[in-house]
């Protein structure tokens, strides 16, 4: 069974992680890839992408922008090293979030983590509580579609750290609510992963040359070393620098298209598509309570076969549309990045009506 091209979007890719990758980003062969990263053309591309993240963000005086090799994951393990003191206190609602605060579990310089753990479909802030030094959470779980706020936990003393590696680029926010929020390359910045990027506060920085003069931290997960490279435009060893000129162009197309405020009006457009056709389809609901629903992954609960549906869509084009594995339900999942075209969401849903027609009991 093939769905009928007349209704298939133009390009099918609604992966939440890698995500659609514009063609004409993708296209050109810049004489830098496949030169030193510490020498001038790469190190210019670099320095683009920090005025950039830093313009898209609008960060204040005294917040930078720092980047590695690894992905956001590598931060994981790299949080209790450089930013956790002692206490650490943290939101999980999802499979990323609990991996986030398990490895605080295994450092063996601090405390294991205080949880507050909301169930799949919805989401909470850490509980502030005394002697808490760091709060954790995400802005967006990838995994189930729950989005929060950005919002600053505890008193001055306590650092606010978010995951934000799904909603980065599409979500509106306050960097003043947070004193790190890292990502990664390869959502809403429409590039590879290999990659993590974090927005520092003054705060966080301070907290990093403290603990890193005198914990033993390998070099990797060292935060100062990565901030020191990424002052001079670099990285600690070699990156991805594909991955570089993607994010490069991304930024370039944000930037002109309006900024972060133009990113999240597309994002919230596409998503409120999804939600509507869901509240409409007779055998498709959405997963996510409306108060937490994400802008940038839509995840819905259907009553026919996920998996059948899946299947017909990428027989047809429409792929990576899956359910996240982890999370066990009979689900669609659909991310509405800023690369993505509203129209081709739009063609999506078509096509997904035309499937759940082939498969309903007549």
């Amino acid at each position: 069974m093939l769905i009928p091209t007349s209704l298939l979007p133009a390009d099918g890719r609604f992966g939440a992680g890698p995500s659609k990758v514009p063609a004409d980003h993708a296209s050109l062969d810049p004489r830098w890839i496949g030169t030193s990263h510490r020498q001038a053309p790469v190190k210019d591309v670099v320095g683009r992408i920090r005025e950039g993240l830093t313009d898209l963000f609008g960060l204040p005086d005294g917040y930078e922008i720092a980047l590695g090799n690894g992905g956001a994951s590598l931060l994981w393990d790299a949080i209790p090293f450089c930013l956790v003191e002692d206490r650490a206190r943290a939101a999980t609602f999802g499979q990323f979030s609990a991996k986030a605060a398990s490895a605080i579990t295994k450092n063996p310089f601090v405390h294991d983590p205080e949880i507050d753990e909301a169930p799949a479909g919805s989401a909470t802030l850490p509980t502030i509580s005394d002697g808490i030094d760091t709060y954790l959470y995400p802005q967006n779980e990838t995994s189930t579609g729950a989005m929060l706020p950005v919002a600053r936990c505890g008193d001055g003393e306590a650092l606010t750290v978010v995951d934000a590696t799904s909603a980065a680029g599409g979500v509106s926010f306050d960097p003043r609510e947070a004193d790190v929020y890292y990502f990664s390359p390869q959502k809403c910045f429409a590039s590879d992963g290999g990659l993590w990027f974090a927005v520092l506060s003054p705060a966080a920085i301070a907290r990093i040359h403290t603990l890193t003069s005198k914990r033993w931290v390998p070099d990797i997960l060292n935060l100062r070393l990565a901030l020191e490279n990424s002052r001079k435009n670099q990285t600690l060893n070699t990156p991805a620098l594909a991955t570089l000129h993607l994010l490069d162009r991304q930024l370039d197309w944000m930037l002109a298209e309006g900024g972060l405020a133009a990113m999240d009006a597309r994002t919230t457009a596409m998503s409120d598509l999804v939600y509507e056709w869901a509240e409409r389809t007779e055998w498709a609901h959405p997963f996510v309570a409306d108060q937490y629903r994400s802008q940038v992954v839509a995840t819905i609960d259907v009553d026919l076969p996920a998996d059948e549906i899946s299947a017909i869509c990428r027989r047809s084009g429409i792929v990576d549309i899956d359910g996240y594995r982890g999370l066990g339900r009979n689900q669609l999942r659909v991310a509405t990045f800023p690369a993505t075209e509203p129209d081709d969401v739009r063609a999506l849903l078509e096509s997904l009506s035309w499937v759940g027609q082939q498969l309903s009991p007549r």
